[in-house]
C-alpha cells in the first residue's frame, strides 16, 4: 500500500492495516463436569440412533434373489 502525504483527519483509519491490538480476549469459561457428560451422552445417543437405524433398515433394503414362498390369490386358482 502507498502512504498518503497529505494529512488525513483520522490518521488511524489510514493506517488500519498495520494496527494491532494489545488487548487479549477474555479467557473461555471452562465447562463443568455435567456439561461435558451431557455432551458425551448426546453424542453417544446420536451415534446409537444412526447405527440402530442402519441395523434395522438393512433388511428392508436388501434384495432377496428367491422369495421364500410365493403368494397366490384365491381368485386365480383353477377349480
Amino acid at each position: 500500500m502507498f502512504r498518503r502525504r497529505e494529512p488525513v483527519p483520522f490518521a488511524f483509519t489510514a493506517e488500519a492495516d498495520t494496527f494491532r491490538s494489545n488487548v487479549a480476549p477474555p479467557p473461555r469459561k471452562r465447562s463443568s463436569a455435567g456439561q461435558i457428560a451431557g455432551r458425551c451422552l448426546f453424542g453417544l445417543t446420536l451415534a446409537a440412533g444412526i447405527a440402530g437405524s442402519l441395523i434395522l433398515g438393512m433388511p428392508a433394503l436388501s434384495q432377496d434373489p428367491s422369495p421364500a414362498q410365493t403368494q397366490h390369490s384365491v381368485a386365480s386358482d383353477d377349480r
